[in-house]
């Protein structure tokens, strides 16, 4: 069956925003990742619906709006919840215990991969990296940053996430709904007050390659504080805070097949 169309109040004024948005491009083509933002932001997720609006709105077939809202993980296919929380499991968030904070959470939930709590709070997923390797392991809320996560952390995060009780991300704008979010995604001014402000930049760990290439003093310790900070070359052996062993690797001193050489020889 032909997709439905949008109420006809809701209708108009995504066509004042769509054009706004069209207006940006020298081709009109260009604007198809904002416009699925922009649809995602009215119901949540990209719908049939907002398919069809994309493609009338830039005389596309909904073939090509569906082969680039299906390609993007950023789009939702179905109902998601009010916060999206992806937890990183590439290779460094996962070694530094990504992979138990998002096995844990899916126990703590009781959902799986990419499914929504009950309440409709909260939508679990493991993402691919966010470029913040310099805090693993990372969990991100509708795409704002909660670095140098634990287990305990990441459960607590989202136990205050469904209670509705305020958090606030360790860099960035301050939390608000997958809606809202997808909006600002599109184009579209934040307009809460001191948001903007809030974004900031680049935190002390991501800097001090930088701070060291331009000859400046050597940066103080920049993660986050486990007892005495250590000094001079004690930081090459400072242990991490998540050192707990994987089982895993076949260079793990203790994997019953033994370190491999380059060559292969044992």
């Amino acid at each position: 069956m032909p997709a439905p169309d949008y109420p006809a109040e809701v209708r108009t004024r995504l066509e004042t925003d769509a054009k706004e948005v069209i207006s940006r491009y020298p081709d009109s083509r260009s604007a198809l990742l904002p416009l699925l933002h922009l649809v995602q932001s009215e119901e949540g997720y990209v719908t049939r619906t907002g398919v069809k609006f994309c493609a009338e709105m830039l005389g596309l077939t909904t073939a090509e709006v569906t082969a680039v809202a299906t390609f993007y993980t950023m789009y939702r296919r179905k109902p998601s919840g009010d916060y999206q929380v992806g937890v990183c499991t590439n290779t460094l968030c996962a070694v530094m215990g990504g992979d138990q904070i998002f096995d844990e959470l899916k126990e703590h939930l009781a959902v799986g991969n990419q499914e929504t709590t009950e309440d409709g709070k909260v939508t679990l997923e493991h993402i691919e990296c966010n470029a913040a390797c310099d805090y693993a392991p990372v969990v991100m809320v509708n795409w704002e940053f909660f670095d140098n996560q634990t287990p305990e952390s990441a459960k607590a995060l989202v136990d205050d996430l469904r209670a509705g009780r305020e958090v606030a991300p360790t860099r960035g704008a301050k939390l608000c709904d997958f809606k809202a979010t997808s909006r600002i995604l599109a184009g579209f001014p934040d307009e809460r007050p001191g948001a903007v402000a809030e974004s900031g930049g680049a935190g002390p760990a991501s800097l001090a390659g930088l701070r060291l290439a331009k000859g400046e003093p050597e940066p103080g310790a920049v993660g986050p504080s486990h007892g005495a900070a250590p000094t001079g070359r004690e930081r090459d052996t400072h242990p991490s805070s998540h050192d707990a062993p994987q089982k895993t690797a076949a260079s793990d001193p203790a994997h019953p097949a033994g370190p491999v050489s380059e060559e292969g020889e044992r």
